[in-house]
């Protein structure tokens, strides 16, 4: 397995925990609170946008990871994991669903693949 390939799926699991996990890892480690979230940027029309470079910087290495292979597997693994686990929001204490989340994180995986699309046809010719 490649470098690459191993730090796609340790960014997978790590992103999975700080979702899944009823409070704000991040906001404890940068703030001392659970309950307050970092902002990277502010956002743009109610989408958020640390979840747009999120899953954008995820996307991307997945889709250069598995261009070849599994590119259809790895576009729907992407698409799916972002709505789950927004969704899994709905569920987990301390944490919110928000639709501007979602769409950020849905976003981020459709820029991606808009931008490596570009790449690749630009690649060939």
């Amino acid at each position: 397995m490649s470098k690459t390939k191993i730090l796609f799926h340790a960014l997978n699991v790590i992103l999975i925990i700080l979702y899944i996990y009823p409070g704000s890892i991040l906001g404890y480690l940068i703030f001392g609170d659970f309950g307050k979230q970092p902002q990277l940027t502010t956002d743009f029309f109610e989408i958020s946008s640390n979840h747009v470079y999120t899953f954008f910087f995820l996307s991307v290495l997945g889709l250069f990871v598995y261009h070849n292979d599994k590119k259809i597997f790895i576009i729907n693994y992407l698409i799916l994991i972002s709505i789950i686990l927004e969704l899994l929001h709905l569920i987990i204490p301390n944490r919110g669903f928000q639709f501007g989340d979602l769409f950020g994180n849905i976003l981020g995986v459709l820029l991606s693949i808009m931008i490596m699309n570009i790449f690749n046809y630009r690649r060939k010719r």
